[in-house]
């Protein structure tokens, strides 16, 4: 007997089928990407440090109330020596005040001058709105259209979000956001409150990827940029599944609910590989750490086994990074080697901090710490080649003897 299945009952078997190649999917280093990540090393920290710092009436702190705020700030070192470290952007100072003789620390004049410059940037009702916007996506992807406070703090630098944002921007869109009690506590039993929209916006529920086949006058099927690195050879088998297979499966937008698909299934991939996507393009210079992937996605219901694999399987779409002491999720298609493709504005912002962290001084006067970096890396390679040389000289004379 032939069991005949009726094209309703096929269609549903399909969205459970998994036929990913059982294969090994090598990670291969990308240099330019590291580059990139690498080159906003310690930004982070010294945005919340400078942060920190002008929020205090005076914009100085003494340095013994920074130094136990370490984890906080996640600062890589001791606090002393990170200001140390970035002395065109820090000034250590002993107050005019004799009652006080301790140490403060400031920001320079140069660095206070860019914080001015952000700060009337962050302001512009343009960028405000698109930051409202892109707020409204991340919890539009979220459960129920809300999302922790503690997560969306994780996320505030990646998401350009000035970092009181609750108390200067949310009050400016009341139409767009609530603070809620989600409906649960933490492991301290306290309640968890979260940011949550007013109403659901269908005119802000297009991806990226459905934009860019808007733009594309004869897109039809959305397709997937896949851009693998020099040297990546993946096997034959796995790239043709991804081309000829997942590639043209029905693209599932994030912003709707695919939990009825079986979570092992082509399709809840696909789906999966799309909110990462779109969580990523969301971001200022999109990326994230991997940790901020994977809460968003147990928030989402999402394991992290299977977003592990979403990125594992899709080289061409995601870098995991493992610079700067932490794993950083990259979006390929988002840069050309190790520029960006389409800088955010507020990059250029962050640029002009981190030209002046590159800056250390010698003999009094600023220059570029890279520059010196080489200098010190080539006379270590001049002292290795002379003591070769005087090794070879002994070892000849030894066997003349």
């Amino acid at each position: 007997m032939v069991l005949q299945l009726s094209a309703t009952a096929r269609r549903r078997l399909h969205l459970h089928l998994r036929t990913f190649i059982n294969a090994r999917i090598k990670w291969v280093r990308d240099p330019y990407l590291d580059a990139a990540v690498e080159r906003e090393k310690n930004l982070k920290s010294l945005h919340s440090l400078k942060n920190l710092i002008l929020s205090h009436p005076s914009q100085s702190l003494p340095l013994s109330a920074i130094s136990p705020l370490k984890p906080h700030l996640s600062l890589p070192t001791t606090a002393h020596k990170f200001i140390q470290s970035y002395p065109f952007i820090f000034k250590i100072f002993l107050p005019p005040n004799k009652t006080n003789p301790f140490p403060h620390v400031k920001l320079t004049p140069k660095a206070l001058s860019i914080h001015c410059d952000e700060l009337l940037h962050l302001n512009m009702s343009r960028y405000r709105r698109d930051l409202a916007q892109r707020l409204a996506k991340l919890l539009m992807i979220a459960r129920g259209g809300r999302l922790p406070l503690h997560l969306i703090d994780t996320l505030t630098y990646d998401l350009g979000l000035p970092h009181d944002y609750l108390l200067t921007l949310l009050p400016e869109f009341p139409d767009y956001f609530q603070i809620c009690d989600l409906g649960f506590r933490d492991s301290n039993g306290e309640i968890v409150f979260g940011l949550g929209l007013v109403n659901w916006r269908d005119d802000l529920a297009l991806s990226e990827m459905e934009k860019k086949r808007d733009c594309d006058l004869n897109g039809t099927q959305i397709k997937y940029s896949m851009n693998l690195p020099r040297g990546f050879d993946l096997q034959k088998r796995v790239e043709e599944w991804v081309e000829q297979r997942w590639q043209n499966l029905p693209y599932i937008s994030p912003y709707e609910n695919a939990f009825h698909l079986s979570p092992n299934s082509d399709h809840a991939e696909r789906w999966m590989v799309g909110v990462i996507h779109e969580l990523l393009s969301l971001m200022v210079t999109k990326k994230t750490e991997r940790e901020n992937v994977f809460r968003f996605g147990e928030f989402l219901g999402i394991g992290q086994v299977r977003m592990k694999k979403a990125l594992v399987h899709f080289p061409g779409i995601f870098y995991v990074s493992n610079k700067i002491r932490t794993q950083t999720v990259v979006l390929r298609e988002a840069y050309r080697k190790k520029l960006m493709t389409e800088k955010h504005p507020l990059m250029a912002i962050r640029n002009r901090y981190i030209s002046l962290m590159e800056l250390v001084l010698r003999r009094g006067r600023p220059v570029r710490g890279a520059a010196v970096r080489r200098r010190e890396r080539g006379r270590t390679c001049l002292r290795v080649v002379s003591n070769k040389e005087d090794w070879n000289r002994w070892r000849r004379s030894d066997d003349d003897d």
